[in-house]
């Protein structure tokens, strides 16, 4: 028999992370960083916002909760302003849509030895720790993010003199977090992962070779990166991994199925939780599921972010049916695929649409795991 609802994490109803920022956020963002509000007055804006999207995540029936990555202007830009060393820069690929339309993006760049000097992720939990008591998620980009968008252009001049050894470095700092977390009672993290799906494109392969890196030596590099990082989490502590394939205003990085790469991914990553696409034919079927070890969880992402129409209820129940033929019915829950604003900008969704969406999931989720 399925475990009850609310025995998580996972919980059978999830959602990725980041939400819609309000208006009143989104034009702070632009007043702060033109200096027309002071750091205070931005943080109270923040703390006002954050108050709000709690209280909607707790009104939807939601057993875990996030700050709707508020306090940050993208999902790994926090990392970037608390570490030296680490700039942004042109990233080498680009996002797409639907209609053939390109976006390109920044991305992190080395400019020298890292050395983390501020808070990263402490601040947002000991907030939420006073204002909910529902299981806080703490979300935070995995390490490939900080290197893959520019590949061995991340560290040039950077004083590193390969992609291990400015790996090694960063690993060392998610390790504090992660232990910085637990001593604070944190007991859910997620690491969003794009990277990893990416280089099982064979189109993205083929663009790693021509830029003079192995696709398969970065795969391995990843992995052990996450490895390396999880490994100080206490026994109380669950690790999920959100398998991305890129998320920027409705947009994404890569298409296909999880084909050859989730065998490797789903048994050699040591997370406890692996939350996948499956909004879209883009992300393929769910054969290989058929890979994932017993010792883990999934969180099917059934749910678009990207896009206004709400689901039906049925379709989802059946997917997640089908779903049930290659993992237990009792390892599996459901999300929406990804976060609703990777960025400050936000998915192409209104705040009215974000409510529907993640009701519906609370919903299905109670009809299914009764």
């Amino acid at each position: 028999m399925a475990k009850a609802l609310d025995a998580g994490p996972p919980f059978r109803a999830e959602h990725i992370g980041s939400l819609l920022r309000p208006d009143s956020l989104t034009r702070s963002f632009r007043k702060h960083q033109a200096g027309e509000i002071t750091d205070e007055g931005f943080r109270a804006v923040q703390d006002s916002a954050i108050q709000d999207v709690i209280q909607l995540q707790e009104a939807v029936g939601l057993q875990m909760v996030t700050d709707g990555e508020f306090r940050r202007a993208s999902y790994w830009a926090h990392w970037i302003a608390a570490i030296d060393g680490l700039g942004v820069s042109q990233a080498q690929f680009t996002f797409h849509d639907a209609r053939g339309n390109e976006q390109e993006f920044i991305a992190a760049d080395c400019v020298g030895k890292l050395e983390k000097t501020a808070a990263i992720s402490t601040e947002e939990f000991k907030f939420l720790q006073g204002i909910t008591d529902k299981t806080i998620k703490v979300t935070m980009p995995s390490p490939s993010t900080l290197h893959f968008w520019r590949l061995d252009k991340t560290i040039e001049g950077s004083g590193y003199n390969s992609a291990e050894d400015y790996m090694t470095d960063l690993c060392n700092i998610y390790r504090q977090e992660i232990s910085d977390l637990a001593a604070l009672g944190c007991s859910y993290v997620q690491l969003d992962e794009v990277p990893l799906i990416m280089l099982g494109n064979e189109e993205i392969r083929n663009a790693v070779r021509e830029s003079g890196d192995d696709p398969d030596t970065l795969t391995d590099l990843y992995i052990q990166s996450i490895n390396r990082i999880v490994s100080v989490r206490p026994d109380n502590m669950t690790i999920g991994m959100h398998i991305c394939r890129g998320n920027f205003k409705g947009k994404w990085l890569t298409q296909g199925g999880y084909g050859e790469m989730a065998e490797q991914v789903f048994k050699r990553v040591n997370v406890d939780v692996i939350c996948l696409e499956f909004d879209t034919e883009r992300a393929g079927g769910f054969e290989q599921l058929q890979h994932v070890p017993a010792d883990k969880k999934v969180v099917l992402g059934l749910v678009s972010t990207k896009v206004p129409d709400l689901e039906s209820p049925l379709v989802l129940k059946e997917r997640i049916k089908e779903a049930a033929q290659y993992i237990p019915l009792e390892n599996l829950s459901i999300s929406p695929q990804c976060g609703f604003a990777s960025t400050v900008a936000g998915n192409p969704v209104t705040l009215a649409d974000e409510k529907n969406k993640l009701q519906l999931v609370v919903d299905v989720a109670k009809d299914v795991w009764k």
